[in-house]
């Protein structure tokens, strides 16, 4: 192993496979490790302060579209006291983490932490450059460093009136030591976070000069298309390649433990020949596995007399009869796929001097390189990971499982001996994602004369992620992950029970955007209406009653509430639903107007969500977020689900597995209630509540609870 890391080779590939579902953080002011040379102008491991004043501020997360890059940027910028209009970004090259001891963190772009778990240490590294920066004119001056101020790039000494610019001073900077702690400004002071800054990568991608993964091209490069075991857990017994040889420009064959790669000189030809090539598969076991199979399993778990308790406040057993009322209802959802725009693909090139390069669409770029390193058997040290955007994510990016798209690609590249391009196909992207797991949720309240509820029994069945993700971490069959707000449940109610059947399948789960919440909100929300319709209340105020104890939900359902004009009259037809949650560090609500169609189906007219993320970094790249993330639900509630059939999935593009078309997009406003304080997340929690206000909304409607999603259920394939 290289002398310049501390860290050993099988510690970083198992640290690297964990990333995506943990934080590495490392709390202190950024400096330039020894081992690692920096450029003159490198003030620290997150600044590059150039002779012209242009400042390139380094960002460790990935950019797929949610704005943390500016957001970061942002931050950094803030404490620097720079000319935003000189600011550059650039990518960290994952092995400067490795070399820097880690100085980066865990850079992992995962559970909308971006900004909430390193906030601290970039705003430290803005701070402490701009402290080196004054200390350098300082010195040119011969006068203390306490008579100098900076701001918008330029030093001044009050007593002289003596100006510098930071290009000036930056590479007499750059070899100063960092002070060992520095202050950060107050938020209220801010002039650039907190302010609608236009995102630096906007430009770039409105005339089509962004970079994605998808994009690359390589001098003599070949590409490749992959079919892999439609059955999950199969694998490859054989193929007869004599086919091919009507395809002019395949150059190769690859066999895979568990998929076939043809290699062509165009991505046309390989996918035709993939396509066209007779595969044997051994389908382990699981050809007869279907939803309908998958269901029943589930509803094994629902019925099962003893399971692992997570939450047991008071007496259920005792209270349930004491209520006047009960209500009980049982949920389900099914498995959903991420249907990014960009689909995995993966460029690999060997170099003649023993070093890899890999670019590859990534929510985390150490995942990406243990990856390479795990396929290829070379050193991480000797493996560039190109950082480039990424066409979406939603969790499906955040690890680099074995045998998925970088594996197999550096597997086809080494066969090949050229640079490859390995490119899946929109059907292979969505039958072989990591899905979204399926969740069935069964929930008995008993309520009181006065309609509030003395007692809540929820037991849920469900595959957990952790079962490949991380196992170590199921403790007794239990996984409270899995039951968010439920086990967290902030609802006033004196007795509350949950508990858990852990049912796993063959079908591969994974992270998917809001993760658990996702689920979880539409079980516990829509049978919050359910009892509330049993009271004979408003379910808004019915909410209010339960959260009297919780002033920051209360705050924004509130404000989600006033915004929506909830208890003013609605045109003729039309109806509202409301739904809370608490999620990654923020708190959100949202309200639904619909009006229902012939066919009992909605038509969603409007959304209005309100969030409190404590701190707000860009208001306009927070709206976005909340916008896109109400597309997202609104998409998976309405339309989308992933169906088992012999073992394998059914739907395998967008005739099947629907997204939602611009013309269906209701108008959505959103409403911020920063109230400081905390760092919250905003990808991910901006989704959970926007599916059960709008089933709530029909709930308004017709009486009736809609109990399994998606609300408009198709014959696949219709």
């Amino acid at each position: 192993m290289n002398d310049m890391t501390n860290i050993g080779r099988r510690h970083f590939l198992k640290a690297s496979a964990a990333a995506g579902g943990g934080l590495m953080i490392a709390f202190h002011i950024p400096a330039v490790n020894a081992a690692a040379p920096a450029k003159d102008s490198e003030i620290n491991a997150w600044v590059v302060v150039n002779p012209d004043d242009s400042v390139v501020i380094r960002v460790a997360h990935s950019e797929m579209g949610q704005g943390s890059m500016t957001a970061l940027a942002q931050l950094v910028a803030e404490e620097l006291d720079c000319d935003w209009a000189n600011v550059k970004t650039e990518f960290v090259d994952p092995r400067l983490n490795i070399t820097r001891n880690k100085v980066y963190g865990g850079m992992a772009t995962v559970g909308s932490r971006a900004i909430r778990s390193s906030h601290e240490y970039v705003r430290k590294a803005g701070a402490s450059a701009r402290t080196m920066l004054v200390s350098a004119a300082a010195q040119r001056w011969k006068v203390p460093a306490a008579e100098c101020t900076a701001k918008t790039g330029v030093i001044t000494h009050t007593a002289s009136a003596r100006t510098l610019k930071y290009g000036a001073v930056a590479e007499a900077a750059a070899k100063l030591t960092p002070p060992a702690d520095v202050a950060l400004k107050d938020p209220a002071t801010w002039t650039i976070a907190g302010q609608p800054k236009m995102r630096l990568d906007m430009k770039d991608k409105v005339t089509g000069k962004a970079a994605y993964a998808i994009d690359i091209a390589l001098p003599d490069m070949q590409y490749a298309a992959i079919a892999q075991c439609p059955v999950f857990g199969g694998k490859l017994i054989g193929f007869d390649e004599t086919v091919l040889k009507k395809f002019k420009g395949v150059s190769q064959v690859v066999a895979l433990e568990n998929a076939v790669a043809v290699v062509a000189n165009s991505y046309w030809t390989a996918q035709r020949a993939v396509r066209a090539l007779p595969i044997q598969w051994d389908d382990a076991g699981n050809g007869k596995v279907s939803s309908a199979t998958i269901a029943d399993f589930l509803s094994e778990g629902l019925a099962k007399p003893e399971v692992p308790v997570a939450r047991n406040d008071g007496d259920v057993a005792k209270a349930m009869p004491t209520a006047v009322k009960t209500v009980s209802a049982e949920y389900r959802v099914p498995y959903l796929s991420h249907a990014a725009m960009e689909p995995m693909n993966c460029t690999v090139r060997f170099n003649g001097d023993g070093t890899l390069d890999v670019w590859a669409p990534t929510q985390n770029a150490e995942a990406i390189l243990g990856a390479a390193a795990r396929a290829s058997g070379l050193d991480p040290l000797k493996i560039t990971v190109h950082l480039t955007y990424s066409g979406g994510g939603f969790g499906r990016r955040g690890g680099a499982a074995k045998g998925d798209y970088v594996d197999q690609a550096v597997l086809i590249a080494k066969a090949v001996g050229k640079p490859v391009k390995l490119i899946w196909s929109r059907e292979e992207d969505i039958q072989h994602d990591f899905y979204r797991p399926i969740s069935s949720a069964k929930m008995t309240a008993g309520l009181d004369a006065s309609g509030m509820p003395v007692a809540w029994n929820t037991r849920i069945a469900g595959h957990t992620i952790l079962a490949s993700a991380n196992p170590s971490a199921i403790k007794n069959n239990m996984d409270v992950g899995f039951l968010v707000l439920f086990a967290d449940n902030v609802y006033d109610v004196p007795n509350i029970k949950v508990d858990y059947a852990m049912s796993n399948t063959h079908v591969p789960v994974g992270y998917w955007r809001s993760v658990n919440h996702s689920q979880n909100a539409y079980f516990r929300e829509c049978f919050v209406d359910e009892m509330a319709l049993a009271a004979k209340q408003d379910p808004y105020e019915y909410r209010r009653k339960l959260l009297a104890k919780q002033p920051k939900h209360l705050a924004v359902l509130d404000a989600c509430a006033k915004a929506a004009d909830w208890g003013k009259p609605l045109p003729a037809g039309q109806f509202r639903g409301i739904a809370q949650i608490d999620g990654y560090g923020s708190y959100v609500a949202a309200v639904a107007e619909i009006s229902l169609k012939a066919d009992g189906t909605p038509k969603v007219h409007r959304i209005v969500t309100a969030v409190d993320c404590g701190y707000v970094v860009n208001p306009d790249t927070v709206r976005a977020q909340m916008e896109g993330a109400t597309a997202w639900a609104l998409t998976a509630a309405l339309y989308d689900q992933i169906t088992i059939k012999d073992g394998h999935v059914e739907q395998g593009n967008f005739d099947r597995y629907r997204i939602m078309l611009m013309s269906e997009m209701p108008k959505v406003e959103v409403v911020l209630v920063p109230s400081g304080g905390f760092w919250g997340g905003i990808g991910e929690p901006g989704a959970p509540p926007v599916a059960p206000a709008v089933v709530n909304a029909m709930l308004a409607a017709t009486g009736k609870p809609i109990r399994s999603l998606p609300i408009i259920k198709r014959e696949v394939g219709v």
